[in-house]
C-alpha cells in the first residue's frame, strides 16, 4: 500500500456523531441547492440532477467550524462560519455565524454578520429581523430606523397594519424612550398618512410618545387617528393611559363610547380607568351599561356590587351581588373564579371559595347600612370558620356593636379566631375603628394613644389618632398629630388633607387651609374627597362659584353625603335652592343618620 500523503490527513473519516452534525447543517440548515445548467427534459424524462452547494471544500470548512466551536475556539469558527456563509450565500449559515459572534459575547461581530448577510442577500427577511433583535438585545435604538422601516416594507401589503401595530411592543425594550421614539417617527413616516396603515402608525406612535413621557404628542396622535377612524379602539385605548396625565383625552373615550359600535372591552377599560381616579361613582354608570348589554359576567357583577356598597345604594348592590352568588352556585367551588373578568384588573384569588365569600361579606354590609342586622349576621353565618379573616371578623364586630354588644365587638376584633393571624396593630385599629362608627370617641382615643406609645413613630396610628382628637375637639392635638405626620411622611396626602380641611371648616387660618389642601391635591390628583376640601375651602373664602365646580366634580366621582352636604349648602349661598334640596335629600336617601348632614340642615333651618 503506497504511503498516505501528509495533506490528505486532514481529509479521514469523520467520527460518525460529527458526520451527522454536518450532515444536519447542509441538509436540515437549508443549504440552497444550485440548478445545473442543463437543456430542458424531455417529456416523459425523468427531473435532472441538481448538484448541492455542499461541495467537498465547504463541508470541511463546516465541520472544522463546528469542531473549533465545540473545543471552545468560538473566534475562529466564526470566522470560517462567516465564510462559508458568504461563499454558499446561505440563510442559515448566516444565522449560525451570529450565534458564534453571540456566544462570543461580541456585539460588534454579531451587527456586522448581519450586514454582510443583507449585502449578500438583500432580499432576506430574516436577516433584518435578525438585525432588530440584535439591536434590541445590544439596546441600539439609535440604529433601528432603517431595519424596522425595511422590514414594515417587506411585509405584504395585508400584514404591515399587524406589524405596525407591534412596533411599540418591540421598541418597549429600549432603555432611552425618546430615542425609540424618534426611531419610529422615522421607520412609520410613509405610513402615517397612507389610508391602510395610518390608524395603526398613529397609535403606534402615540403608544411610544406617551412612554416616553411626551404626553401632549401621544394626545395628539391620538386624537388624529380617532379623527381618521372614529370606530378604532387602538387609540382610545391609548387615550384611556393618558388621562391621569392628559385629562383632554378622556374627551376621546367618551366620543368613542357614545357610537353604537363601542366594544364592550373599552367600556371596561375605561371603567377601570375611572376606579383608579377613584371615581367609582361615574364606574359604576359605566357597569352598569355594560351589563345591559353582557349581563353574564359575574365579576362585574361583583365589582359593581363593592361600588355600589360604597355608594350605599344598598339594594341595587343587592341585586348586583345576587348575580354573583347564582353564578358562583351554579359553576360550584372549583370553577374559575369570577374575579378575572373584572374590570378594577385583579387577578382571581387562589381560593376558589374567594369570590363568594367577598360578595357574601358585602351583602352583609349593605344589609347592615339598611337597618337589617338580622339579615346581615345571617349572611356572615354563611362564611364557615376556617375561612373567617379579618374583614370578616369586623363586619360581625360592627353588627354587634349597632345591636349594643360593644363589649362583645370589641373582644371578637382583639381575639376572635381568624385564618391567618395578622399583626397586632391590625387589630387595634380593627377595635379603633368599631368604636369610632358607633362614636366612642373617647375609648377610640385611649385605645389609639397606648398603641402610638408603644410605636411612637406609626404615622398610621397618629393619622388616626389625629382624626378622633378633631371630634373630641383636641385641636391643638390634631394638629401636633399630623405636622408629624406630614414630618415623616412628607407625601402624606391625607395629612395634609385633613390639616387643611378642618382650618377651613373652623374658618381659621384659610390662606394656610388652602396652601395645604392643594398640596394634597399635587399629590393625589383625583382624590375625590380632597376636591371635596378645595371646593370648602374656596367657599370658606368667598368664592362660591368655583367651590361650586369642585364640589361637583367630587359629588359626580363620589356621591359621599357628606360631600352632598357640602355642595347643598354652597348651592343653597347661591339661591339655587331648588337644586341644593335634590342634592340634600339624595344625600339623606344614602345615609339618614349622617352627622354632618344633620348639622348643616340644622343650621340653615332647612327641612326636608
Amino acid at each position: 500500500m503506497p504511503a498516505t500523503p501528509a495533506h490528505a490527513l486532514t481529509r479521514r473519516p469523520a467520527p460518525l456523531r460529527l458526520l451527522a452534525a454536518a450532515a444536519v447543517l447542509a441538509c436540515a440548515g437549508g443549504l440552497h441547492a444550485q440548478p445545473a445548467a442543463a437543456p430542458a427534459p424531455e417529456a416523459g424524462a425523468s427531473a435532472p440532477v441538481r448538484n448541492s452547494a455542499l461541495d467537498a471544500a465547504l463541508f470541511e470548512t463546516l465541520l472544522e467550524a463546528e469542531l473549533k466551536a465545540q473545543g471552545g475556539d468560538l473566534g475562529d469558527a466564526y470566522g470560517d462560519m462567516l465564510s462559508a456563509a458568504r461563499r454558499s450565500r446561505d440563510e442559515q449559515l448566516f444565522q449560525r455565524a451570529v450565534e458564534l459572534a453571540v456566544a462570543a459575547r461580541s456585539g460588534d461581530r454579531a451587527l456586522a454578520t448581519v450586514r454582510a448577510w443583507r449585502a449578500t442577500l438583500p432580499e432576506s427577511v430574516a436577516a433584518v429581523q435578525m438585525q432588530l433583535q440584535l439591536l434590541a438585545a445590544l439596546d441600539r435604538p439609535a440604529d433601528v430606523a432603517e431595519p424596522l422601516r425595511t422590514l414594515i416594507e417587506r411585509q405584504p401589503a395585508t400584514d404591515r397594519g399587524a406589524t405596525i401595530a407591534a412596533v411599540p411592543r418591540f421598541l418597549g425594550a429600549f432603555a432611552d424612550k425618546p430615542r425609540a421614539l424618534a426611531a419610529a417617527e422615522q421607520a412609520l413616516a410613509p405610513y402615517v398618512n397612507v389610508g391602510p396603515t395610518r390608524t395603526a402608525a398613529r397609535t403606534a406612535l402615540a403608544r411610544l410618545s406617551l412612554a416616553a413621557d411626551q404626553p401632549g404628542k401621544a394626545l395628539d396622535h391620538a386624537r388624529r387617528a380617532l379623527a381618521e377612524d372614529p370606530a378604532a379602539p387602538g387609540p382610545v385605548l391609548v387615550a384611556l393611559e393618558l388621562m391621569p396625565k392628559e385629562p383632554a383625552a378622556e374627551t376621546l373615550v367618551q366620543g368613542y363610547l357614545a357610537q353604537r359600535e363601542a366594544l364592550t372591552v373599552v367600556r371596561l377599560a375605561y371603567a377601570r380607568a375611572l376606579d383608579q381616579q377613584q371615581r367609582i361613582g361615574e364606574a359604576a354608570d359605566e357597569l352598569r351599561q355594560v351589563l345591559k348589554v353582557q349581563p353574564e359576567q359575574p365579576g362585574a357583577w361583583l365589582t359593581l356590587g363593592a361600588y355600589l356598597v360604597d355608594l350605599r345604594e344598598n339594594d341595587e348592590a343587592i341585586a348586583a351581588l345576587e348575580h354573583v352568588l347564582s353564578a358562583a352556585a351554579a359553576a360550584g367551588a372549583d370553577a374559575d373564579d369570577a374575579n378575572d373578568a373584572s374590570p378594577n384588573g385583579a387577578r382571581a384569588p387562589k381560593d376558589p371559595h374567594a369570590t363568594a365569600d367577598l360578595a357574601v361579606l358585602l351583602m352583609a354590609q349593605a344589609h347592615e347600612q339598611k337597618g337589617d342586622l338580622r339579615a346581615a349576621e345571617a349572611w356572615l353565618d354563611r362564611i364557615p370558620a376556617e375561612r373567617v379573616d379579618m374583614s370578616v371578623l369586623v363586619r360581625r364586630a360592627s353588627v354587634w356593636a349597632a345591636q349594643g354588644r360593644m363589649d362583645q365587638a370589641r373582644a371578637l376584633v382583639r381575639e376572635g379566631a381568624v385564618r391567618e393571624e395578622p399583626e397586632p396593630r391590625t387589630r387595634l385599629l380593627a377595635e379603633a375603628q368599631v368604636l369610632r362608627d358607633r362614636g366612642q370617641w373617647a375609648p377610640a382615643y385611649e385605645l389609639l394613644l397606648g398603641g402610638l406609645r408603644q410605636s411612637p413613630d406609626d404615622t398610621t396610628l397618629m393619622y388616626e389618632l389625629a382624626m378622633v382628637a378633631e371630634r373630641l375637639a383636641r385641636f391643638d392635638d390634631m394638629e401636633a398629630l399630623l405636622r408629624r405626620v406630614m414630618a415623616l411622611k412628607p407625601d402624606d396626602h391625607h395629612a395634609h388633607n385633613a390639616l387643611g380641611y378642618s382650618l377651613a371648616d373652623r374658618g381659621l387660618r384659610l390662606s394656610e387651609a388652602l396652601s395645604l389642601v392643594q398640596q394634597a391635591a399635587r399629590l393625589a390628583p383625583h382624590d375625590p374627597f380632597i376636591l371635596d376640601s378645595l371646593g370648602w375651602v374656596q367657599f370658606r373664602l368667598g368664592r362660591p362659584e368655583e367651590a361650586v365646580a369642585l364640589l361637583r366634580r367630587s359629588h359626580r366621582a363620589r356621591p359621599h353625603v357628606e360631600v352632598a352636604a357640602h355642595l347643598g349648602e354652597v348651592l343653597w349661598a347661591l339661591g339655587r335652592r331648588d337644586e341644593a334640596l335634590q342634592v340634600w335629600r339624595d344625600g339623606r336617601r344614602r345615609e339618614a343618620g349622617n352627622e354632618v348632614l344633620r348639622e348643616t340642615l340644622q343650621r340653615l333651618q332647612v327641612s326636608l
